[in-house]
């Protein structure tokens, strides 16, 4: 097993990653910024080490400051956790060409599912369904792309190869609109991701956002740990998450699943992953893979039972996974709230004192935060600052747990994102389950 790993980030994940690690009795190596020095799991940590100013360029994005840290610390492994440089091929390839382990997928991997044309090719050659589209980058010949437009049929969505989180995205309801709007979308992503290579899909009315978590060794073991919707969005960015989505059967469960592990087997997978689906009308197609832990990889672990964490940990060390296919079970229903440090109207950050916090508790009710009463939070990052998980034996459970627990959480001195929450979790369509990834911001007014 790992001998000693650093932690590449901060916030509730860094925290979550240094319990699964001293669960395991692994050592921990703790970098943080210098506005970041009170950090809960930096107190805990068997070590830590300051990597630079409160900007994410001078510190969290700091590749050599972060390999130095290894090495001063003797650590065998990096995490790189989610956001930052998690999916940074790059840096995978430095950490592990500077002789540490890269506790994630290869370089190599990273760099094809980075590339949104790249992926979409790998995951139609291993059987996965993707949306209709160019099947590639959009060529200079403007004949040639009014031609595919129509083939594929409007409304159209062009999108960046290198864009994510929402951006360098442009839809497209009629032909005359067409050509600008490659032109314009190639411009923006040349400046934002320095590559202005663009492609074309059918744009979905009104899809949900459906993902499957997956698991893979070094050894050609690979299995999926079921589906999570995620369609409450705002600017593209999830709100709340639950596991499984409603209305997908055990049947449609195994098969997309299915596809998802042998891809991961195609493509010579390692650790943990997401694939990223839109599903409309009893269809799924592909958009994405996320090569890294979720922020909402809690649902799934309450449902299934199973440390996604632990299992990095155990795969980075080169072992087979600890699960097969048939050791993976549905067990009731579980639903995350994102807890951001913002104005529940406005969704405008609110840094400041944490005076006073309290964590809601009870049967079935998880709270993963890094806050504590006398933290400060700061203006320089995200601002996520815990994630709400309530697990029942059914969804209506659930539901019951998290509204209960939502009243209970105590965060006084900065405005957060409960109220909103508590909108949502409350909302009738909600309940119901199965609205589409425009629902939430049509109801806040945002579209």
């Amino acid at each position: 097993m790992l001998d000693k790993v650093l932690i590449a980030n901060r916030g509730e994940i860094a925290l979550r990653i240094l319990r699964a690690c001293r669960t395991m009795g692994i050592k921990t190596v703790a970098v943080h910024s210098t506005a970041d020095r009170n950090l809960k799991h930096v107190r805990l940590a068997d070590e830590s080490v300051c990597i630079g100013g409160p900007p994410s360029a001078e510190s969290y994005l700091n590749m050599p400051a972060l390999i130095s840290a290894a090495e001063v610390t003797d650590a065998v492994a990096i995490h790189p956790g989610y956001g930052f440089l998690s999916e940074n091929a790059d840096f995978a390839e430095q950490v592990e060409s500077s002789g540490f382990i890269f506790i994630g997928p290869k370089a190599e991997t990273i760099r094809i599912m980075g590339d949104k044309v790249a992926a979409i090719k790998a995951m139609k050659e291993a059987g996965v369904p993707t949306v209709p589209g160019s099947d590639g980058p959009i060529g200079k010949d403007e004949k040639e792309s009014l031609r595919l437009a129509k083939e594929i049929g409007y409304p159209i969505i062009i999108k960046a190869s290198g864009g994510g989180g929402g951006r360098g995205m442009r839809v497209v309801h009629t032909e005359s609109n067409l050509l600008n709007a490659i032109s314009l979308t190639k411009a923006e992503a040349g400046a934002a991701f320095g590559n202005d290579m663009v492609y074309m899909e059918k744009y979905l009315e009104a899809p949900r956002h459906v993902e499957f978590q997956v698991l893979a060794d070094e050894h050609g073991n690979a299995i999926h740990l079921a589906e999570r919707d995620c369609s409450m969005q705002r600017r593209h960015q999830k709100v709340v998450e639950e596991a499984p989505a409603p209305g997908i059967t055990e049947e449609i469960r195994n098969e997309i699943g299915s596809r998802c592990a042998k891809a991961c087997q195609a493509i010579g997978y390692r650790g943990a992953g997401t694939f990223e689906f839109l599903y409309e009308n009893g269809e799924f197609y592909f958009i994405e893979m996320n090569t890294r832990v979720q922020v909402e990889h809690p649902v799934t672990e309450m449902i299934t039972g199973v440390d996604i964490i632990r299992e990095q940990l155990r795969i980075a060390a080169g072992e087979k996974l600890a699960y097969e296919q048939s050791d993976i079970h549905v067990n009731g229903h579980a639903i995350e709230c994102r807890i951001n440090a913002e104005d529940p109207d406005t969704m405008m950050p609110s840094p400041g004192l944490v005076s006073n916090y309290h964590a809601p508790g009870g049967p079935g009710v998880r709270m993963d935060s890094h806050l504590y009463s006398g933290y400060t939070v700061p203006p320089h990052y995200d601002s996520l600052i815990g994630k709400l998980i309530a697990h029942g034996d059914t969804r209506e459970n659930a539901l019951a747990r998290i509204d209960i627990a939502l009243s209970e959480m105590l965060i006084d001195g900065i405005k957060c994102n409960v109220p909103l929450q508590q909108r949502i979790i409350n909302d009738a369509a909600f309940q119901q389950g199965g609205a589409d990834i425009h629902y939430l911001e049509k109801k806040l007014g945002m579209s």
